[in-house]
């Protein structure tokens, strides 16, 4: 099934992560992406904690994207198992 657009949940400044998910019919993934993976799609300074919402919303088609891909792979992080997205997953 192919994976669509979930809710932003926030930023966790700690864990340098944003919390994200996307949905397989009526089943939510669970996904992150870090924050320097952001800075590293946008090839800019690196954002503010209260722009990465901002931000995230600018970059979402191409991480939605990259996640969809590891979702096919299964890839999966984590309990419970979710998409985790690093700058290297951008790369190449």
């Amino acid at each position: 099934m192919t994976l669509t657009s979930g809710r932003y949940i926030g930023h966790e400044y700690d864990r340098m992560i944003v919390l994200f998910s996307m949905h397989d019919g009526g089943k939510e993934i669970p996904c992150a992406i870090s924050t320097s993976a952001m800075d590293y799609l946008e090839r800019g300074p690196q954002a503010r904690p209260e722009q990465r919402e901002a931000q995230f919303i600018r970059l979402r088609d191409r991480i939605e994207s990259c996640a969809a891909s590891k979702y096919r792979a299964t890839e999966f992080e984590g309990t419970p198992p979710g998409i985790v997205l690093r700058s290297i997953d951008f790369r190449g």
